[in-house]
């Protein structure tokens, strides 16, 4: 006789389950009651967070009109669309168009910010996010210049899609802190050295495959910074190890070979395209490439062109010094509050071949009018100023060791007749 096993449980098993049950529930609402009473609400998914938040890849909690993770990282909070992205708070050139809560010292950034692609992850450490919104939300070349302005933090942006552009925009903000903060004899940090060695890497990898028109941007920002730090990280410290004192090595003329090359991805990027955020810059890129005059002195001052041995029927072709010499007189009349970046660009530029080569063999009038333009361009720009305050003596100790006999050359140096 088969015996069947009943399928319907037994009321002893019924009532261990209505038993558990009960007990979860109660667990759960223990459980709840115990967050409410430490002042915690269950996490809920944000679905209306500011664009920041969702920039940075962070729950927003929805506090308006500034969520805390904005406030922690020192920006404006931008739950309105009049209000841009990665906005700093210290930025007193653009006031928000809603009313800011105050803030009081800023904390210890414990949120976890990050710059990845597909194939490349780095997370930001404190010092890297305080940097981002002290200096990168602005801009660092020329900070009374909104449109300049507006492109620096349209850059920053994308640096959370683009590590070798985040690691370029980082070490640019530590050479800036080097300019505003280190003694005349200050040294780069470990960490500057790093953001640009890595930036490097992983730029010159980049560049090896298709380039898509979303990268355009990135990639032409990350070219001009590596061309600014080549200027900004002379290798000395010391003027008597500097060039053109120093014995000839590759690295003589580094920052020209750089902004050479920043200028061999032109035509790839195009930054003047009309969706290019540095189309903006048109005016500044178009006085950049303004030409030269073709014949004569005009504009040059007298004792400069008797030096260059200039005169009305001078050409490029005629004088080596030709293009350079007019390229540094456009700036020397101008008061240093009105030199452009567009005006600093005309200079390298202007140098070809043939007075690049005269620059490698120490010719004292090349030196001379690189010495002038350091001068000039120096008290402007920051970045020349870090270069300049060692390669400026050392030319002057060059000049005054191994070419006594140009007297007229030695009346534009310091303690000369025509000393500026």
């Amino acid at each position: 006789m088969n015996r069947f096993v009943s399928t319907k449980p037994s009321p002893h098993h019924c009532r261990a389950q209505q038993l558990r049950k009960h007990s979860n529930r109660g667990n759960m609402a223990s459980r709840t009651a115990q967050l409410e009473a430490q002042g915690r609400k269950p996490m809920r998914r944000s679905r209306y967070g500011c664009r920041n938040c969702k920039l940075r890849k962070l729950k927003c909690d929805e506090t308006k009109p500034q969520c805390k993770r904005c406030c922690s990282f020192g920006v404006v909070c931008n739950f309105i669309t009049t209000v841009s992205d990665l906005q700093p708070v210290a930025d007193d050139s653009i006031r928000p168009s809603i009313p800011l809560k105050r803030v009081g010292p800023r904390p210890s950034m414990a949120s976890a910010v990050w710059t990845s692609d597909t194939t490349y992850f780095y997370q930001l450490n404190a010092k890297c996010q305080d940097f981002l919104t002290r200096y990168l939300g602005r801009s660092l070349i020329t900070p009374d210049d909104p449109s300049m302005v507006e492109v620096n933090r349209k850059l920053l942006a994308l640096t959370f899609t683009h590590p070798f552009l985040m690691h370029a925009s980082l070490a640019v903000a530590l050479a800036y802190d080097r300019h505003l903060n280190s003694s005349p004899n200050g040294r780069r940090s470990v960490e500057e050295c790093y953001h640009r060695s890595q930036s490097t890497a992983l730029f010159n990898r980049r560049l090896r495959e298709p380039i898509q028109t979303e990268d355009k941007d990135p990639i032409w920002g990350t070219a001009a910074a590596l061309a600014l730090l080549s200027f900004a990280t002379p290798d000395t410290c010391s003027p008597e190890e500097s060039w053109p004192l120093k014995s000839s090595g590759s690295s003589d003329l580094e920052w020209l070979r750089m902004s050479n090359g920043k200028m061999s991805l032109w035509r790839i990027t195009d930054p003047l395209r009309l969706d290019s955020l540095f189309h903006i810059m048109a005016p500044a890129f178009a006085q950049m490439n303004s030409p030269l005059p073709d014949m004569g002195v005009y504009g040059i001052p007298s004792p400069l062109a008797s030096v260059c041995n200039l005169d009305d029927s001078s050409t490029e072709e005629s004088n080596p010094y030709f293009k350079v010499a007019h390229a540094v007189s456009q700036v020397l009349h101008l008061p240093d509050s009105q030199v452009t970046t567009g005006e600093i660009g005309v200079f390298p530029r202007s140098i070809h071949d043939s007075f690049k080569s005269l620059l490698l063999e120490r010719d004292p009038i090349a030196l001379l009018l690189l010495y002038l333009w350091y001068r000039k361009a120096g008290r402007s720009m920051w970045w020349v100023e870090l270069r300049a305050r060692v390669e400026c003596p050392a030319i002057c100790l060059y000049l005054r060791t191994y070419h006594q006999e140009h007297h007229a050359v030695h009346e534009f140096l310091p303690g000369g007749s025509l000393a500026r």
